[in-house]
């Protein structure tokens, strides 16, 4: 009788893989006038004629088409003495009708898988089983390029930028709205833009006036050094370190000459007919009394007080 019989194996994605064969003995055999036998079912003398031994009796080949042939699982019609028989667990098939389920590719000698009562090709098996690409939702095969992120797989040509739609391959990116961009997208479409140089701030930076900044940015007008994280000051829209604004900008106190800088200690300042003084200086010219909140009289450009004034 014809055998069948199936060998492990694995594909290229782990898969595993029956591979079916099939011998071609012939399973007719031809009586002998010595054998002096009859068919187990209709008793013709087989002697000189073709008969098959099945379930070790002797049957003629139209008993055995009739009674004992398989059905074919595919075309479901018997599987006479002619033709080639494949049977994988418990089930049979004419070799013409052993095709894959979904290509149905002929697979007598070829791999093949067997899931929920359905033969498949390695190609097709392969792409039943493979992860779904979550751009364009087509299988990802085995061995094809892929990027992996957050529980779901892309092929490396459908992991795109959400905004110039190219791919990302091995750059960075960013997810914003459950959408993803790449570095110079995001900044270009969300980052805030400098006040200075007007170029994308993407960490870091400094907020003044309710604008932001770079650090390297914002920096004093005079000297170019950076003032974030430093005491400065600003004049006529412009911001200067402590330095540069006492030695450039800053009035000077009529009375100790010094800069006004309204840092430390002065922080008022007292004007009078063009003159500025620290709140502090600005005293008696004679006993030094302060009078930056009193009242004073001034003779000659000298501030005095109203005793001192009386005694002039």
């Amino acid at each position: 009788m014809s055998k069948a019989w199936t060998d492990g194996l694995r594909d290229s994605a782990g898969q595993f893989v029956s591979k079916l064969y099939a011998e071609s003995y012939s399973r007719v055999y031809w009586g002998t006038m010595a054998d002096r036998s009859n068919c187990f079912y209709c008793r013709e003398d087989l002697s000189g004629k073709k008969f098959v031994r099945k379930d070790e009796k002797q049957v003629c080949v139209r008993c055995f088409d009739k009674f004992c042939a398989n059905t074919c699982t595919e075309c479901r019609r018997p599987i006479s003495t002619e033709s080639k028989e494949l049977h994988h667990k418990g089930r049979y098939w004419h070799s013409d009708c052993f095709r894959c389920a979904k290509c149905y590719k002929n697979l007598a000698k070829e791999s093949f898988t067997s899931k929920d009562d359905k033969i498949l090709c390695g190609t097709c098996s392969s792409r039943v089983d493979a992860p779904r690409c979550h751009g364009c939702y087509k299988p990802i095969l085995a061995g094809t390029e892929n990027v992996e992120y957050k529980g779901n797989s892309w092929h490396d040509e459908c992991f795109i930028c959400y905004q110039c739609q190219k791919p990302i391959g091995s750059k960075s990116f960013i997810t914003k709205n459950n959408n993803i961009y790449c570095s110079p997208c995001h900044e270009k479409k969300f980052a805030k833009q400098c006040a200075c140089c007007k170029k994308p701030i993407t960490t870091g930076g400094v907020n003044y006036q309710d604008q932001p900044w770079h650090s390297e940015c914002f920096v004093c007008s005079s000297c170019r050094k950076p003032l974030a994280g430093t005491r400065f000051t600003s004049h006529e829209e412009k911001v200067y370190c402590v330095d540069c604004y006492k030695s450039t900008v800053a009035k000077k106190c009529s009375g100790c000459q010094n800069p006004i800088t309204g840092f430390g200690k002065a922080t008022n300042v007292v004007n009078y007919e063009g003159g500025s003084w620290h709140d502090y200086c600005f005293n008696c010219k004679k006993c030094s009394l302060n009078l930056a909140d009193k009242r004073f009289v001034a003779r000659n450009g000298d501030i005095y007080c109203s005793d001192c004034s009386k005694k002039l």
